[in-house]
């Protein structure tokens, strides 16, 4: 079976990502996109990736059945397997209902029902990686995706015989993000403190909480006194960082969440980070430098192929969290206060890798694949 092909307009485009932000953000923002163009998107994930949508107005949203399969034992990949397959029963159900002139996919196993199902119906598959290195989803698509929307090239893990269905276009961001790349970057000097941002997202964070402070403060205290901190923290740190940073007398906001990420992360003279795909797009889009801790844990050490790819053009430094160290990040830290036209040269390789028209040459592409498929189907 072969889905009808739209001839208004208003053609409707299935975008499918898994439940986590790293997925379910850059979807978002195409999302956001085509409805300005008069497109009709349906945001399609799992139960995780549901309230990540919240901010799509006027965007059907839907839910299906999808697990992982790796790295969860026997019972937990058949289970992940069952979920998987109960997801495609539902998927080609609902595309049918949807007649989609396209399924665009952003990774993670909740991508997968839906865009097989529409492979299977006919309707072409664009598939976008946000990591330097092509997640298991997105490997298993690939043979059946059009084209091949990436962040980083090269991108590890692609197979050669989808070279050429590659387009290296960035990761889409946050309006916010784009509005915050027009306030210039400002190398710390004579006029106040190093303006440092410290964030970890929701995974393995309790390293910042431990070594941050413990950093700052074994810094000389006429030192100290020239850095201000704003600081993510989870809950449960939140009490320890704050004792340790009023001891060491060091200026600190700290807060579970900071709603205005995008503006502080423009007063940043210096980031220290993850290395997940939204960090990395965010901090180049804005052209920030950052210490980047890539998450030991995170699938094909996806992560530190982000931070690596930063390091290698001089936009930011990486250290393994075994490295990361109070003693080896005061040293560092007191290098950037002592040479700060290293964060300034930085910043601006930063910015340089940074694609703030990421989103928009997606939604070309979008259309683009479309466009293809209703002259295919006119010729036919």
């Amino acid at each position: 079976m072969t889905l009808p092909i739209s001839t208004d307009g208003s053609a409707r485009i299935v975008i499918a990502a898994g439940g986590t932000g790293g997925h379910v953000f850059p979807a978002r923002a195409l999302a956001q996109t085509l409805r300005q163009r008069g497109l009709t998107p349906a945001f399609v994930t799992d139960r995780r990736g549901i309230g990540f949508g919240d901010e799509l107005v006027d965007v059907a949203r839907y839910t299906l059945s999808a697990g992982g399969v790796s790295g969860r034992g026997l019972f937990g990949a058949v289970r992940g397997l069952i979920d998987l397959l109960v997801g495609l029963i539902q998927a080609r159900r609902l595309l049918k209902r949807l007649a989609p002139s396209l399924a665009v996919g952003f990774g993670g196993y909740a991508s997968l029902p839906p865009l097989v199902a529409a492979s299977s119906l006919g309707v072409p598959v664009l598939i976008h990686e946000s990591n330097a290195v092509l997640g298991r989803a997105n490997r298993m698509l690939a043979g059946r995706a059009s084209v091949i929307a990436t962040a980083f090239e090269p991108t590890a893990k692609l197979a050669r015989r989808h070279q050429g269905k590659l387009r290296r276009i960035g990761n889409p961001v946050r309006a916010q993000v784009i509005a915050a790349r027009a306030e210039p970057y400002a190398a710390p000097g004579l006029e106040g403190p190093l303006q440092l941002l410290v964030f970890g997202g929701s995974q393995g964070a309790g390293v910042f909480a431990r070594v941050v402070p413990a950093a700052l403060s074994a810094l000389a205290p006429a030192m100290r006194s020239g850095v201000k901190v704003v600081q993510q923290c989870r809950g449960d740190d939140l009490a320890a960082v704050r004792a340790a940073y009023l001891a060491a007398g060091i200026d600190a906001e700290l807060a579970e969440f900071f709603g205005d990420m995008p503006a502080r992360l423009a007063r940043a003279q210096l980031v220290i980070a993850r290395a997940g795909a939204s960090t990395v797009a965010e901090l180049t889009t804005v052209g920030r430098p950052a210490i980047l801790v890539p998450f030991p844990y995170a699938i094909d050490d996806h992560q530190a192929a982000n931070a690596q790819a930063l390091a290698r053009n001089g936009a930011a430094w990486t250290m393994r969290e075994p490295d990361f160290t109070a003693e080896a990040l005061a040293a560092t830290i007191e290098q950037f206060l002592t040479t700060p036209s290293l964060l300034a040269v930085a910043a601006a390789k930063a910015r340089a890798m940074g694609a703030p028209d990421a989103t928009e040459r997606l939604a070309d592409l979008a259309e683009r694949l479309i466009a293809e498929r209703r002259v295919l189907g006119a010729a036919a």
